[in-house]
């Protein structure tokens, strides 16, 4: 079967008022305003956005095929900083990647506009092989300079004489003020635009994933004002779920792209929902720092003395 190009119109879908989607909306508006609240030390708490920008990396990277585990990263970060392997390259890239939209958002306060997303792509991709050797790209930064076939898929990305265009209308749409109750399905959206459009030779799907969680910081959901966000843990974990619901939403049909928006509005409710959780120091003592204590007493990573040392601090330190 001859797979074909499918325009698709770019533009805000107003969901049904009794819908679930519009539930989502109105709740996920509510917690980008909740205030941090808990009796987690808000130091502690604050510093746990590094092992979620760590996570996100990771996670990005695994939906791409990249199988590192976190304690192989971690591993690699301490005994070999300066490491050559790619794997490991692609997965720092992709912190280097998320210290940089923070930085961009909070100091330049610009719009998320052509330079910035170069940048972006520049960062994903450096020091990596270029395709089909490795996960680097042949033109770090720019778009795409020929046509490209995704394999297995029934989706034809556009003609590469078209993609300018349809990133500066993406750029436009992401960057135009509309109502703040329209900011997280735009968000929604453009990242379905970006994926369709394909807009360069290779990294699209970890470039996308990062300049989600730039829309998101540049929304308010950022720990500066309370909220970590996560975006990649609502794609990873079920990467089977996230490409299905990506590939339905090529159809432009509706209802269709509205389904993907309440895909991936509910993921983001639901991860946000566990950040609240850390705030709650007997949450975070008892599911998390006390389990992994003693699972390193168990892998004989510490002695029982370390480990009384540990509680201690975590009963003093950590509690609000």
């Amino acid at each position: 079967m001859e797979v074909k190009f499918n325009p698709i119109d770019l533009k805000i879908i107003d969901p049904p008022y009794n819908s679930k989607l519009t539930d989502l909306v109105i709740d996920l508006d509510y917690l980008r305003k909740k205030p941090l609240k808990g009796t987690t030390n808000p130091s502690i708490f604050f510093q746990l956005k590094s092992i979620f920008h760590m996570l996100e990396s990771i996670g990005s990277a695994r939906i791409e095929g990249n199988r590192t585990t976190i304690a192989d990263f971690i591993e690699t970060k301490i005994s070999n900083p300066k490491s050559k392997d790619e794997k490991i390259i692609e997965i720092q890239n992709g912190e280097n990647a998320l210290v940089y939209i923070d930085e961009y958002i909070e100091k330049q306060k610009g719009e998320l506009n052509r330079i910035f997303l170069s940048n972006l792509h520049k960062k994903v991709v450096e020091g990596l092989t270029s395709p089909p050797e490795g996960e680097g790209s042949k033109h770090p930064g720019d778009y795409r300079k020929e046509k490209i076939h995704i394999t297995g898929s029934s989706f034809l990305p556009p003609e590469y004489l078209q993609v300018p265009d349809y990133m500066e209308e993406l750029l436009r749409f992401i960057n135009k003020q509309d109502a703040p109750k329209y900011d997280l399905l735009k968000t929604a959206i453009a990242h379905h635009r970006f994926a369709w459009i394909h807009p360069f030779d290779n990294g699209n799907g970890r470039t996308v994933r990062l300049f989600t969680y730039a829309m998101l910081v540049k929304q308010g959901f950022n720990v500066n004002v309370g909220r970590i966000i996560n975006p990649t843990a609502v794609f990873c974990n079920n990467r089977k779920d996230y490409y299905e619901n990506l590939s339905k939403a090529d159809t432009g049909r509706n209802d269709e792209i509205l389904e993907w928006c309440e895909y991936v509005l509910n993921g983001l409710k639901v991860e946000i929902e566990k950040i609240d959780k850390l705030l709650d120091y007997d949450y975070l003592s008892n599911k998390i720092l006390t389990p992994s204590i003693d699972f390193a007493l168990d892998r004989k990573l510490i002695t029982n003395n370390e480990v009384k040392i540990l509680k201690v601090v975590c009963l003093y330190l950590f509690h609000k």
